[in-house]
């Protein structure tokens, strides 16, 4: 192989048997090696056609020195056979081994660069891998997310579930690595062994800033206690890259029994594992302690009928995702809102959870009337119902909106020119 292409360089072997009239001459002042001088009569003319491997002598500091053939062996019939093998022509290919190695090199030097990866501009991804991590002393949890192609909606802005999965995604991290996670969704391990399960029963959002494609936003968040047997968990979300804030949301979650479908207390076990994480804080949103209005067919001005839950929609515990109740709550909300104005809070209460199986209405009233008159509306407040079609409550839900482009351009009504 390599070696012998090598070796065969500086030594040269014939490999043509040497017959016994076939003599060395000598020419001139220098000797020629010729073997194997084959001759035969050709049939139409009768002469001798001759053939030759010849091979020059090889030359050490200018001068000639002469080789001796090498012996091939005949079989009994007359056969040459190769010649015998020698250490040189047996030595392995020593390039594919030297190929395997460069290429542990390289996967090696990879896994390197990717351990120690730093940013190589400021505006670049803090946490490339979406992991997170711990900062304050263990009791903050932090990750970062870059706002993609298919999260914005019409308004080339982050949509409402996008920014409510990312909370979603951060607290479940936040127990993973906490070391707080066991076998269930979000559950420690004590709650496992008991069949418990976190189920939120209110949470508020105030959107001041929606990010837009290609912003990387950081989400911190934190629990706290709540009463005797609930948990607040608060999250902050900002621009990664000006530290503006962006959203802000707060909630309170309790403990379900998986199997009963009912609430339970904090068993002492449970409380022992999460209370070492808590932060005596206030929450990051004032509580608005309006009563929500419960809306029926009768006093609502938008009804949305025969909505059901996809597989898609169930969550590992096999119950709707809570950030799905939001996308049905605005799906009565009415076009005029939507195209002229934006989310900028909300408040939600989970009265029960639904399945698979479920069918559900969503139910809206506008506190203003004049929503087609974008001139004229201002801040919009609507009431909101989620209720099954047989009349049982999911969710009850008070949301604000604020003109579109009003906190970016200062005023009502101001559209940039390419928007116009």
């Amino acid at each position: 192989m390599v070696a012998t292409a090598v070796t065969s360089s500086f030594f040269p072997i014939t490999s043509s048997p040497v017959s016994s009239d076939s003599k060395n001459k000598k020419l001139g002042s220098g000797f020629t090696n010729i073997g194997c001088i084959k001759s035969k009569h050709s049939a139409s003319s009768g002469s001798l056609q001759v053939k030759a491997n010849a091979q020059a002598p090889p030359k050490i500091n200018g001068t000639s020195v002469v080789t001796s053939p090498v012996e091939s062996y005949k079989n009994e019939d007359g056969a040459s056979s190769p010649p015998a093998r020698t250490f040189i022509n047996q030595l392995p290919d020593w390039s594919m081994l030297l190929a395997a190695i460069t290429t542990m090199f390289l996967a090696a030097e990879k896994q390197w660069m990717m351990l120690d990866w730093k940013p190589r501009r400021p505006d670049m991804l803090v946490d490339p891998f979406g992991i997170g991590r711990i900062v304050q002393d263990g009791l903050f949890f932090r990750q970062n997310f870059a706002i993609r192609s298919y999260e914005i909606g019409a308004d080339r802005t982050a949509s409402i579930e996008t920014l409510m999965n990312h909370l979603q995604e951060t607290a479940i991290n936040h127990c993973k690595s906490a070391g707080l996670l066991g076998e269930g969704f979000g559950a420690t391990p004590e709650m496992c062994k008991k069949n418990l399960i976190w189920v939120v029963t209110r949470m508020q959002v105030v959107f001041d800033r929606y990010p837009t494609w290609g912003d990387v936003v950081q989400v911190d968040t934190w629990v706290s206690a709540s009463g005797k047997n609930g948990m607040r968990r608060d999250w902050l979300v900002s621009d990664n890259k000006t530290g503006e804030i962006l959203t802000r949301a707060t909630s309170v979650w309790v403990m379900m029994n998986k199997v009963t479908r009912r609430l339970s207390k904090i068993p002492e076990e449970v409380r022992g594992e999460i209370e070492p994480f808590f932060i005596n804080s206030d929450p990051v949103v004032a509580e608005d302690s309006r009563k929500l209005v419960k809306l029926d067919v009768s006093t609502a001005e938008f009804v949305r009928k025969g909505l059901t839950p996809r597989w898609s929609d169930l969550d590992v515990n096999q119950h709707v995702n809570n950030v799905k109740y939001i996308g049905w709550i605005l799906e009565s909300a009415p076009l005029a809102v939507l195209e002229s104005h934006e989310l900028s809070s909300m408040t939600l209460e989970y009265r029960r959870e639904c399945g698979r199986d479920s069918v559900l209405r969503s139910l809206t009233t506008v506190s203003d009337s004049g929503v087609g008159d974008l001139a004229k509306a201002g801040e919009i407040e609507c009431q909101h119902l989620l209720r099954l079609e047989e009349g049982s409550e999911i969710v009850r839900g008070r949301t604000q909106w604020r003109p579109k482009y009003a906190k970016s351009f200062g005023g009502v009504g101001q559209i940039p020119a390419e928007s116009a």
